[in-house]
């Protein structure tokens, strides 16, 4: 019995290879080789250019189009639109590129007006008959290669993943948009089908539009809550259900689906905002659990590298491609310096030089029309298996995990006493402080505390940047005006990334605001409320929490050692006195006992002396602590 009669047999050749590739990646650190990457790879061994042992079916290419739809739809999933909607409001070009929506349709413009330059150079060369299919060709980005290295990276929720990933949809969709309306009006002349895309945007606004309608409905979040465990899994059946109608209706309107999918993806984001944390972690276990990495592995299997050997004209058009693949990208992310480092700027032009799928049905689809020929198809599918296999390697050399990761020292907003009191029992702890506000003739009084100080109006960047924004890791506004806080907290967020934010506001209009940015907010009055009766009804726990005489502190920790993955806490033998008195998972909050498991990415509050919390948080983030000494090396 054939792969063909029986496809579950090449199915379980590409699962265990889909198992196989983290395990492999893992063991081959130094390479830093993605398992994107490494997926593909897998496939060519044992597809067409390797030992040939995967046979088509329509089982297998439904699974691998669904992969590929799917990825989209996380890719909607990931966005944070108020990154897009928050742009700043002043006049001036580099303000206006702190947005970035506008900095990707920059970097895209000038990534297409290159390109075309480019192909115009080789039509004069007689290498093409048409030079703009080429050049939006050349412009494409692979959504599907950001996404998983910015997952696998951990900066998909960081202002420079976004901005990436903002810039690959812009590139992937407007090249596709780009392409279906040249192909149109090259083999049909300009008709009403090119507005079909329109419509689906309608349709998606009219989605986000009832949806939001719905939610206020009364009762129905919590009747959804309450389906959404054990065998019901209401949000995980709606997110599925609302992706394949979209699908249906790209299809319908004769649109690339993979728009459909994005769109429902970014329904959802829309809709359920910082809720969707669990909903978000099971949806990533379906897809990169099972369909994606089909998809990966299918698109080495597919690669015929014999035939691509055989032909002159495609071996002299590769180097070609190759070098305006990637010339066009790199200099077109330099707009990036506008907002990121160098280093950083570099490696998003390498991260965006990969190309994959689109690339090769964009050149599908001109081969069809015979705007290429067979050698031009066979030398832009080779680039886009180099591009995005070399792509990440590159991002991942120019730009190595400390780099990115290592923050340090908290900004406390405000000159107020309340400031003060909290700056100096930072520092006890060991913290860097810098405190920063209006003089109002209050910054002589908390000089006198020997407290690093700066007065400026905080609302202004380069204020922050003076105080180390750009490397800070927490900022806390604690003015007394709302308005002001909430100003901080959005410049924090968009223009530094800071990771941590905290903003105390008695307006309930600015709480809500704040939370809906993630800052976690402290509202004066409540909060004297809660110590005043924690004091009254715990007053062992409320004096443990406020005397720092005796040295017992209370701090916070993220597992990332993969010796405790999986782990009983029994079993986790911890130094000295510290013990774990709580563990937040997925934005979820449980009370740990000797039977919980541990796993890698727990929040763990850890409470004990100094010296033997360190020796525990070393002991359960060894990577932090390898970053730390890093830091401290760069420092010296």
């Amino acid at each position: 019995m054939s792969h063909q009669e029986f496809p579950f047999l090449s199915l379980l050749l590409i699962t265990s290879l889909a198992a196989s590739v983290p395990l492999l990646a893992s063991r081959l650190k130094r390479l830093q080789l993605p398992i994107v990457v490494g997926e593909i790879i897998a496939g060519m061994i044992v597809g067409r250019s390797g030992l040939n042992l995967i046979e088509p079916s329509q089982a297998l290419e439904f699974l691998t189009i669904f992969g590929f739809t799917y990825l989209m739809f996380i890719s909607g999933l990931e966005v944070d639109f108020s990154i897009i909607t928050n742009g700043v409001d002043t006049l001036s070009g580099k303000s206006r590129l702190a947005n970035p929506l506008n900095l990707s349709l920059v970097v895209f413009l000038t990534t297409v007006g290159l390109a075309f330059l480019a192909a115009e150079g080789l039509l004069q060369f007689g290498l093409v008959q048409e030079p703009f299919i080429i050049a939006l060709i050349l412009s494409t980005t692979s959504l599907g290669i950001v996404v998983p290295v910015l997952k696998e990276r951990k900066l998909m929720g960081s202002r420079f993943g976004q901005t990436l990933l903002i810039s690959a949809l812009v590139a992937d969709f407007g090249t596709l948009i780009l392409i279906t309306v040249d192909i149109v009006i090259m083999s049909r002349g300009l008709t009403p089908e090119v507005l079909l895309v329109f419509l689906l945007l309608a349709a998606f606004a009219v989605v986000v539009r009832v949806g939001r309608i719905v939610a206020r409905i009364p009762g129905l979040p919590r009747l959804i809550e309450e389906l959404s465990h054990a065998t019901a899994q209401i949000q995980v059946r709606g997110a599925m259900a609302l992706m394949v109608a979209f699908i249906a209706l790209s299809q319908w309107l004769g649109i690339e689906v993979i728009l459909g999918a994005f769109l429902a993806g970014a329904v959802i984001s829309l809709l359920a905002q910082r809720e969707s944390s669990q909903l978000r972690m099971k949806m990533d276990a379906i897809g990169f659990g099972f369909f994606i990495p089909i998809f990966f592995i299918m698109v080495g299997v597919q690669f015929d590298l014999p035939s691509l050997l055989t032909s002159s004209d495609a071996m002299l058009l590769v180097p070609l491609l190759l070098a305006i693949a990637y010339v066009v990208k790199f200099v077109a992310a330099l707009f990036y310096r506008a907002q990121f480092s160098w280093r950083q700027t570099l490696a998003a032009g390498g991260l965006l030089s990969a190309r994959l799928s689109l690339i090769i049905a964009a050149a599908a689809i001109a081969l069809e029309m015979g705007v290429i020929n067979q050698a031009i198809d066979s030398a832009i599918i080779l680039v886009a298996i180099v591009t995005c296999t070399i792509s990440p390697l590159v991002f991942n050399r120019i730009l190595p995990l400390p780099d990115l990761e290592t923050r340090r020292g908290v900004i406390i907003v405000g000159l107020g006493e309340m400031a003060t009191l909290l700056a100096e029992r930072l520092l006890k702890a060991g913290e860097p402080v810098t405190v920063v506000g209006f003089d109002r003739g209050r910054k002589r009084s908390t000089r006198r505390q020997d407290l690093p100080v700066v007065a400026g109006d905080p609302t202004k960047p380069d204020v922050l940047a003076k105080v180390g924004a750009a490397s800070a890791r927490a900022l806390i506004a604690m003015s007394t005006y709302d308005d002001l806080n909430l100003t901080v907290c959005r410049l924090a967020k968009k223009t530094f990334d800071i990771p941590h934010l905290v903003a105390q506001a008695s307006d309930p209009r600015f709480a809500g605001q704040l939370a809906a940015m993630g800052v976690r907010v402290v509202q004066p009055q409540l909060a004297t409320v809660l110590a005043l009766e924690g004091a009254l009804n715990f007053p062992a726990a409320f004096d443990l929490l406020a005397d720092q005489a005796d040295g017992v502190e209370i701090r916070e920790v993220e597992l990332n050692s993969p010796r405790w993955d999986g782990q009983l806490l029994r079993r986790v033998l911890l130094p000295g006195d510290a013990l774990v008195m709580g563990l937040r998972r997925s934005g979820e909050v449980l009370v740990p006992h000797g039977d919980t498991r541990l796993k890698q990415g727990d929040l763990l509050m850890l409470i004990g002396h100094e010296a033997s919390l360190q020796q525990a948080i070393n002991q359960l983030d060894p990577l932090g602590e390898l970053e730390r000494i890093a830091h401290r090396t760069h420092l010296n």
